[in-house]
């Protein structure tokens, strides 16, 4: 036995053509052996089961779950299919009400055609798609809130987020963008114009270019829409001229916040407005600036429809912002022609620079660019982040820099300060849990917060420092101030970036000022994390902050940067 295998290695060390021959030979043999024995046993398939909607099958027949596809591996309808159906919830059920059986193998590309097929009928009962229809951005189809993500947008996600906030329509543009609304004010174009896939997903569609892939949401729910969901603003002074300032007008003689909320958010306005019996809806303008609130005493005439409810006096109106989207300042573009000066937004990490670009983006309707590129920031809508920072198609350019060099590049500068303590822990959460994320527990408790206030701290005070030294015509805004006084502080910075702004789109900016660029409360810390050693050492570098500031005639730092 052994000399015939030597002869027969011998013989294929001679001739390795012949070797590789025998050796596809044999496992091409073996896998028409393999994919025969998978299809031993397949049921055949009448051509009822083939179409459950032509005819139902037979009760204890086998059903295969691809149905007209004949592919799948069958089950017979037992307890399993029940069990399958509890598990997963009743959209595993057909039309016909026959439960369906779970899908045992993934691995194949039928599994995965069937796959998609299941997930559709799901989204199917949550949407319904209308069709492709015109959109604009001076007059929108959707006017209530929209969100971009030019990485991860999907159908389902941006269905999600509308029908979340109660709104009736869902529309997907570019295949990034997502807006939201309870009616659509566009004309229908042709399928073939909605031809962009979503980032997120291959292979769906997601509008086009000024294109809205529309789809109306089934499962919106009345009560999501209520006044539950608006913002109270507060009491404030019937406007001189009313039908100007509040144009929409309707008497409710059983007067409820829910009523005159649902009212205005049908019309399409952002502000609703109670009166007693009158309901009014409209904008924040410089008629109703909603800058002036009144004692809330002034507006506690208790609701008809609602015994624990004010609803304002015809004198003194009670506001809610309702979840229409103030759609007059939402406009951005690059710069019609080169800028001929380089203005920085500059500011110590974790100072609200992304906060603020928001802001400005707003208020001015042109991109803010970057002198670095951060492609998460690209994706939510910041198109001038991946602009080189001197192209010049940018209104100002977001930096962290403090060197001389750096700084002497820029004509002029806002420089952005913020309280040390609060930024050097929103850069913290940020550096290990994204823009809008927060660090683990384990990084507070670990070395790498130590540590990183160890570095990071005396940053905080040279690059104030290094800008006031070596900056051109340097505008300082106080975080603190912008977040208190916005209307006043943003119109400082959008002065110095020498474009002129009508003071309604500033109003404008304030109701959409949060953006999606805010930390969510819910996780602050229960402990201080700064030790005594790092809030002494801190408070040195704030009064140098502070000596330096006023050194050069401008406003020290707010009072509650210290003493902690």
């Amino acid at each position: 036995m052994a000399k015939l295998w030597f002869k027969f290695q011998r013989y294929f060390r001679r001739k390795p053509v012949r070797f590789f021959t025998f050796l596809v030979l044999y496992l091409t043999a073996g896998s028409l052996v393999l994919l025969h024995s998978g299809f031993v046993g397949q049921p055949a398939v009448s051509q009822n089961q083939a179409n459950p909607v032509a005819g139902a099958p037979a009760e204890g027949a086998e059903l295969p779950f691809l149905g007209d596809l004949n592919l799948g591996r069958a089950f017979r309808d037992t307890g399993e299919t029940s069990s399958i159906a509890r598990r997963y919830g009743p959209w595993f059920k057909g039309k016909d009400g026959n439960e369906r059986a779970k899908l045992v193998d993934y691995g194949g590309a039928w599994s995965r055609a069937l796959k998609g097929r299941v997930i559709r009928e799901k989204e199917e009962e949550r949407a319904k798609y209308i069709g492709c229809y015109l959109d604009d951005t001076q007059s929108r189809a959707l006017r209530g809130v929209s969100f971009f993500d030019y990485k991860k947008m999907t159908v389902f996600r941006c269905q999600d987020n509308c029908a979340e906030r109660g709104y009736l329509y869902a529309g997907l543009e570019f295949g990034a963008e997502c807006y939201c609304g309870h009616k659509i004010q566009a004309t229908n174009v042709s399928e073939a114009e909605c031809d962009m896939d979503c980032k997120g997903e291959r292979g769906s569609v997601c509008g086009g270019a000024n294109r809205l892939s529309v789809y109306r949401l089934q499962l919106a729910q009345e009560s999501a829409r209520r006044y539950g969901s608006a913002v109270f603003r507060g009491c404030f002074r019937r406007p001189d001229n009313l039908s100007l300032a509040l144009p929409v007008t309707a008497a409710m003689p059983n007067m409820s916040v829910d009523k005159c909320v649902d009212l205005c958010t049908e019309k399409e306005y952002p502000l609703a407005a109670l009166a007693g019996t009158a309901c009014h809806c409209g904008f924040p303008t410089t008629r109703f600036p909603l800058h002036e609130r009144e004692d809330e005493q002034l507006c506690a005439q208790k609701c008809r429809a609602e015994e624990f409810e004010s609803c304002g006096t015809p004198s003194y109106f009670i506001v809610y912002q309702t979840q229409v989207q103030d759609n007059r300042c939402m406009d951005r573009r690059f710069l019609p022609a080169k800028s001929k000066q380089l203005i920085a937004l500059a500011s110590f990490p974790g100072a609200g620079n992304t906060w603020a670009r928001h802001l400005i983006e707003l208020a001015t309707g042109f991109y803010t660019g970057s002198y670095y590129f951060d492609g998460s920031l690209y994706n939510k809508g910041f198109k001038g982040e991946r602009d080189h920072w001197r192209s010049g198609r940018t209104i100002c350019i977001k930096t962290h820099e403090s060197g001389q060099k750096e700084i002497e590049a820029f004509d002029a500068a806002i420089l952005l300060i913020r309280n040390p303590y609060k930024a050097l822990m929103a850069e913290f959460n940020r550096k290990y849990g994204g823009h809008i994320g927060f660090a683990a527990h384990a990084h507070w408790k670990g070395k790498e917060w130590p540590e990183f206030v160890r570095n990071y701290a005396p940053w905080w005070a040279t690059h104030t420092l290094d800008w006031l030294k070596f900056g051109k015509k340097v505008l300082v805004v106080h975080f603190e101030d912008l977040k208190q006084d916005l209307f006043v502080q943003l119109g400082r910075m959008v002065s110095l970036l020498g474009v002129a702004v009508r003071e309604d789109r500033l109003l404008c900016v304030e109701s959409q000022k949060d953006g999606n660029f805010k930390r969510s409360g819910l996780r602050k810390l229960e402990y201080d994390p700064y030790t005594a050693d790092m809030q002494k050492t801190i408070s040195a570098y704030i009064k140098t902050v502070d000596a330096a500031l006023k050194g050069r005639n401008l406003t020290g730092v707010p009072d509650d940067y210290y003493p902690r």
